[in-house]
């Protein structure tokens, strides 16, 4: 089929239908005639309904050792078969090419076993129970804060708080130590690049308190500006610097350790967003120099509805509690109340016990794997992502540093994550504001049709987009069980859509 060029408001159109096609999907609808797919997916599919021929005698195939696969003993091939949904077809005959990571990881069978186990053999409330399945439930409970606690080499158990996620983990520390400690003049250095889930906390408590935010910009090369972060420290005025460890747009390792000697320096405080670090790098809270350090535990092969707030424990026993109920408390009276030491001072009523042992699980996984090993593969693979994309034939635009770029860097710890957002670029090298460029949006719908995850939109980093003159962006993002046959189905989809959309 020869699709002829669309005009750029029937562009808009041609979305909704898509979306409306998703919909119907969604709801049950089956379609009477063959969704749109790829002329290459459709002739695979018309040669796998052919009958086949009969195949030749073969030797019967020596079993694999542990840890190695089909692509030369990779960690993809070792980890791939430990989690099952990768193993889904997108329709039969199609596999699955999850690049979607950095929103959500999949979970290993071992993760889900955790969770079935809990729920067979150890169901019960933690803490106020004498019972055989309170002790039970209540010893995994907090075995998982222990496993959590090395994971990140965390100097003492009770500094790690258990929390429904990063967003909830950074909100905890905005209305505990930040309503506690700043006031009208105080200010707080963010970034142009950060989630929504570290600009919009802060932004609230600046409305209610009279703290000014301050925003340090990205540098010619789109990579944390630390020249900028000097003229902004403040002493005495500058009382948080908080950034992402690792930009979920950019891609870029931000100079965390040179920041948080620079805010020890002016006499401020460091939160760090390691939602896109510690699922895939070593990281070493006593190492990095911060106060706080936040993660989800569905990035890091976790269950959803749970995540971690690291402190120091010294700035965690000094905060006021945020919300109020059971578990918070020493003693309650009818005119007041006295509150429990951390971390049982920021965990107040039933906590998500069966996702902390699940998360807990998740820690066991990726430590017995080695997170360097995890890392060194990202690392190769992250770089061999970035210049498939680089292809001039592709016509994209690359967001954030380029590997060289991060090479040359002030910081040695710059170099580039698993990930690459990208616009798509017209023949006229316009990207979502120009006649030709696809939007992000449908270039995703039809990479989905050929069995490709990946996510479009702004991905939470608004202020982000604008600065870089956009609306969306198409990400796609890497993990343990990635390969680069990923990475190749995803150019040979993105070639197809990228014609199709013309």
């Amino acid at each position: 089929v020869k699709f002829a060029p669309l005009p750029r408001t029937r562009k808009r159109m041609f979305s909704v239908l898509c979306a409306a096609t998703a919909v119907l999907g969604a709801s049950g609808f089956v379609p009477q005639s063959p969704p749109l797919r790829p002329a290459r997916v459709r002739a695979a599919a018309a040669a796998e309904a052919a009958p086949a021929p009969a195949p030749a005698e073969a030797s019967p195939a020596a079993p694999k050792a542990p840890g190695t696969g089909s692509a030369g003993g990779s960690l993809a091939a070792e980890v791939r078969s430990d989690f099952p949904i990768l193993s889904v077809e997108r329709c039969p005959g199609q596999p699955l090419v999850y690049l979607d990571s950095a929103a959500s990881s999949q979970k290993p069978a071992v993760v889900l076993d955790a969770l079935d186990s809990f729920y067979r053999e150890a169901n019960a409330n933690v803490h106020r129970g004498a019972h055989f399945l309170a002790g039970r439930a209540t010893e995994r409970y907090e075995a998982a804060r222990d496993k959590v606690a090395s994971f990140v080499n965390a100097a003492r158990r009770e500094e790690i708080v258990f929390t429904r996620g990063a967003t909830e983990a950074i909100n905890l520390v905005a209305q505990t130590w930040g309503a506690a400690n700043l006031g009208p003049g105080d200010e707080v250095i963010l970034s142009v690049a950060e989630h929504h889930s570290n600009l919009v906390p802060w932004q609230i408590l600046a409305e209610k308190q009279g703290v000014l935010l301050q925003f340090v910009q990205l540098d010619e090369e789109q990579r944390y500006d630390l020249e900028h972060l000097k003229e902004l420290l403040v002493p005495g005025r500058t009382k948080l610097v908080s950034l992402a460890h690792v930009s979920n747009v950019l891609g870029a390792v931000n100079p965390v350790a040179e920041v948080a000697a620079l805010a020890q320096k002016a006499g401020a405080r460091v939160l760090v967003d390691a939602c896109q670090s510690v699922p895939h790098m070593p990281v070493d809270v006593q190492a990095l120099g911060a106060d706080w350090i936040v993660a989800s535990g569905h990035k890091m092969c976790g269950p959803t509805g749970i995540g971690f707030l690291w402190g120091k424990y010294e700035v965690l026993e000094a905060s006021p509690p945020w919300q109020g109920g059971g578990e918070m408390i020493d003693e309650v009276f009818l005119d007041h109340s006295t509150y429990a030491l951390p971390p049982g001072r920021f965990e107040a009523g039933t906590p998500a016990i069966a996702q902390a042992v699940g998360l807990g699980a998740a820690c066991d996984y990726l430590s017995n794997i080695g997170m360097d090993k995890i890392h060194q593969h990202e690392v190769a693979l992250g770089e061999k992502l970035w210049a498939a994309l680089s292809d001039p034939a592709l016509g994209l635009r690359l967001l954030g540093p380029s590997p060289e770029a991060c090479r040359a860097a002030a910081w040695e710890s710059c170099e580039r994550g698993a990930l690459v957002a990208f616009e798509a670029r017209g023949e006229d090298g316009d990207g979502e504001g120009g006649a030709q460029g696809a939007h992000a949006s449908d270039l995703t719908f039809f990479l989905d049709q050929d069995g490709v995850a990946v996510r479009s939109g702004h991905h939470c980093t608004q202020p982000l987009h604008r600065s870089l003159g956009l609306a969306a962006s198409t990400r796609a993002s890497l993990y343990l069980y990635n390969d680069e046959a990923d990475i190749s189905k995803l150019v040979e989809s993105l070639k197809e859509a990228l014609e199709m959309l013309k």
